[in-house]
């Protein structure tokens, strides 16, 4: 895994991405009031996002020379007001990250919160005396928390559980444009050859990507009666009625009872052949019922078919609620 250019690592249940890239272009953003829009988001987030980097526009940036003095305070001595200067000037930056997350259809300022927290980690781990800018390291914990938090809310189902699903939940649409702009078709295998990743995995992640989570509880249309059906009124359940679980029970208390009556009408050796052929689960064969009562194996098949149609008119004559296949 790549480690950050700058800045100590301290042992974290997150971890910097691999495949991002250097950022230390802090200097060349411009005010936070003249970022464009994203054209997908809805016109009351547009409003506070246009008023979200008015605020972070008021931030001064900081000259590489104040910036390593802020960044030695929170280094050497946890300076809590060092460390607010550092986050206020860099807040642009995170909004700068989060724009090139917006096409994945979350909410710019859901992106930039998360943004934030992996500022403030990158601000609490960076180590001033490494000749880098804080933005140069900070990208990577801004990439970081951006990431899981996609990853997190994609869907219900669990996305990137892997390296290589990780990997192609932030690619794969770009390597599709990339052969689209070629003039090639984006084939899993081309795709999974260029990425280093398996085919299955693309094909996974295609699907995957394909559409969003649809909720059981949103209209789908209406019926035949003009009334609003929903998509969990067109599942079945499967599952059996209580009724019918019910009914059931109470016929297998009743057979039991049945079958204790009619074996008391037989024979030892139709007894035998009862509980030994027709109720066990693993019967003994027609040659060893025959060979213990010295009879031919044809004539075990015709006392066990003798047995079965004296059950059925026994139940028939005693027991007429009990159905008999």
């Amino acid at each position: 895994m790549a480690r950050p250019p700058s800045g100590k690592m301290t042992p974290s249940r997150k971890k910097a991405p691999k495949d991002v890239e250097t950022d230390d272009g802090m200097d060349a953003l411009p005010p936070s009031t003249e970022l464009a829009p994203v054209p997908y988001s809805a016109p009351a987030e547009r409003d506070l996002l246009t008023l979200y980097m008015k605020e972070v526009g008021k931030a001064p940036l900081l000259s590489p020379e104040e910036e390593k003095a802020l960044a030695l305070r929170v280094h050497e001595h946890q300076d809590p007001e060092a460390a607010k200067l550092l986050a206020a000037s860099n807040l642009r930056f995170v909004v700068k990250i989060a724009f090139e997350y917006a096409r994945y259809g979350a909410k710019v300022l859901d992106l930039v919160q998360e943004g934030n927290v992996g500022l403030l980690r990158a601000i609490r781990d960076f180590d001033p005396y490494k000749e880098v800018r804080l933005t140069t390291y900070a990208v990577y914990w801004i990439r970081s928390y951006i990431q899981d938090y996609l990853l997190r809310n994609w869907s219900l189902v669990r996305l990137g559980t892997t390296a290589a699903q990780k990997k192609l939940f932030y690619r794969l649409k770009k390597e599709q444009e990339k052969f689209e702009r070629e003039g090639l078709r984006p084939e899993p295998k081309r795709i999974a050859h260029d990425l280093d990743v398996e085919e299955s995995d693309v094909k996974i992640m295609q699907e995957r990507l394909s559409g969003k989570d649809v909720s059981l509880s949103a209209p789908r249309g209406d019926d035949e009666s003009g009334q609003a059906f929903t998509l969990a009124q067109n599942i079945v359940d499967a599952a059996p009625l209580a009724s019918s679980e019910l009914e059931a029970a109470e016929q297998a208390a009743l057979f039991k009872k049945a079958l204790g009556e009619f074996r008391a009408t037989l024979n030892e050796r139709d007894q035998v052949i009862l509980n030994d052929r027709l109720l066990s689960e693993n019967p003994r064969t027609l040659i060893e019922i025959g060979e213990e009562y010295g009879v031919s194996k044809e004539r075990a098949r015709q006392l066990e078919e003798r047995i079965k149609e004296k059950l059925k008119e026994f139940l028939s004559a005693n027991y007429p609620d009990i159905s008999v296949n």
